[in-house]
């Protein structure tokens, strides 16, 4: 008799390939998902893809636990099978497993970018909130555009204003939903487009570095598409940043510049150094450490009743980050990518050069963000900064009345001088 407890996983599966996902896979929660690719992980299991990953493949997986007790001995065997997307299988290709993007100063093979969820997918969990996707497909992969078009009979022969809303790092383009409806309440004449970045949402994962000129030629891209010269830009958190470093570069096309709780101001040196290097030891650590800050240094948690609170037509961001962790590919490793070169970092200098230009420019901070406060903005040039008292970082659909607000007396300001502009 064995005198001492051992545990053994013996993992076996095949690979086959099937256009559909099986229903089992869906059955599983995510904590399921995320327990399966973290035991691959740790026993270095190693995937081959036999195909492309638009594919979606059937994993048979038979985990046989086998405990040995002092007293007795006792062989206990779960079998449990599962269809698996091959975006999961893509988590587990590189370092650790895990799909880890290239940074700036590395040398790198050029690869196809990793497919985005189909939208089929995304409005059978949240319903029809954004209006029908529209796709452009860029030098890098291809994006999703929301447009909120103007009502016919809003119409006139003005010039309608045009005004582009740049999201956050992790919850996609309908993040910003609430906000674009209260504005566009106020302003009805205005067109407004809402987009999901890179890695985000509906939009492809580029297999290159996440580096502010990737965003914002993915900026350029839309506006040239639109056929717009130039637009109002709206951005919130990355997106904040993001827009004034496209400001900061490309002045002409900008009309204004509302930034909402921009991230650019963090410091690296506040960070863990071990975790931003290019050389991480360990990317699955790396990455579990990135996005519990990004939710406040705490384990993401999705609501009770999120469905019920989605069916009546509410935007639940922390639900719509789990689907992305779970059906988009690239999603994670875009995150992380964005957090180590975005620009989220040491980029007080881009401020200051996009204040530079000229262009009228608002900033709208939560009372309660860590982002910066007042001052901070004020010493990169930004002197006309809005607080809303006992607001933090989610302000944009916490406090989505006084955010347009502040954002609605702005634009009035700036669109008064040209008589042109109907809004």
């Amino acid at each position: 008799m064995i005198r001492h407890f051992d545990t053994l996983y013996n993992i076996t599966f095949c690979v086959c390939i099937w256009r559909e996902p099986f229903p089992h896979y869906e059955s599983l929660s995510s904590l399921d998902h995320y327990n399966i690719l973290r035991l691959l992980r740790k026993l270095h299991v190693q995937v081959q893809l036999m195909s492309e990953v638009y594919l979606v493949y059937a994993i048979r997986l038979s985990i046989i636990y086998i405990a040995h007790s002092s007293h007795e001995t006792c062989d206990t065997h779960h079998h449990l099978s599962f269809t698996c997307p091959a975006h999961d299988l893509a988590k587990m290709c590189t370092t650790n497993h895990l799909l880890v993007l290239p940074r700036p100063s590395s040398c790198y093979k050029s690869r196809s970018p990793i497919p985005a969820p189909t939208e089929a997918s995304f409005t059978s969990t949240f319903g029809a909130l954004l209006p029908k996707a529209i796709y452009i497909t860029t030098p890098h992969g291809r994006i999703a555009y929301y447009s909120l078009h103007v009502p016919p009979a809003k119409r006139t022969d003005a010039a309608s204003p045009r005004v582009l809303l740049v999201h956050g790092i992790q919850t996609p383009a309908i993040g910003l939903l609430p906000l674009a409806q209260n504005l566009r309440n106020s302003f009805p004449c205005t067109h407004f487009i809402l987009f999901d970045l890179y890695g985000h949402g509906l939009s492809e994962t580029p297999y290159r570095p996440h580096t502010p000129d990737l965003f914002h030629g993915l900026i350029d891209t839309i506006l040239d598409h639109l056929e717009w010269p130039a637009a109002h830009l709206v951005g919130y958190s990355f997106g904040g940043i993001t827009a004034a470093g496209y400001a900061a570069t490309r002045p002409t096309r900008v009309q204004s510049l509302a930034l909402v709780t921009p991230a650019g101001l963090y410091r690296s040196t506040a960070m863990k150094a071990e975790m931003l290097v290019h050389d991480c030891t360990d990317e699955g650590a790396a990455r579990d450490w990135i996005l519990r800050l990004l939710e406040g240094g705490k384990p993401r948690v999705v609501p009770a009743g999120w469905r019920a609170r989605v069916a009546n037509g509410e935007v639940v961001a922390a639900a719509v980050r789990e689907w992305e962790m779970q059906e988009h590919a690239g999603h994670a490793a875009s995150v992380v990518a964005i957090f180590r070169d975005g620009g989220v970092m040491d980029s007080a200098a881009v401020f200051r050069q996009a204040s530079a230009t000229g262009v009228a420019s608002l900033v709208v901070l939560g009372e309660l963000d860590d982002v910066g406060g007042a001052q901070d903005f004020a010493d990169v040039g930004f002197g006309n900064v809005k607080v809303v008292g006992g607001a933090g970082h989610d302000i944009v659909r916490e406090r989505v009345r006084e955010v347009g607000g502040a954002i609605g007396e702005f634009w009035k300001a700036v669109w008064m001088t040209s008589e042109a502009v109907q809004w």
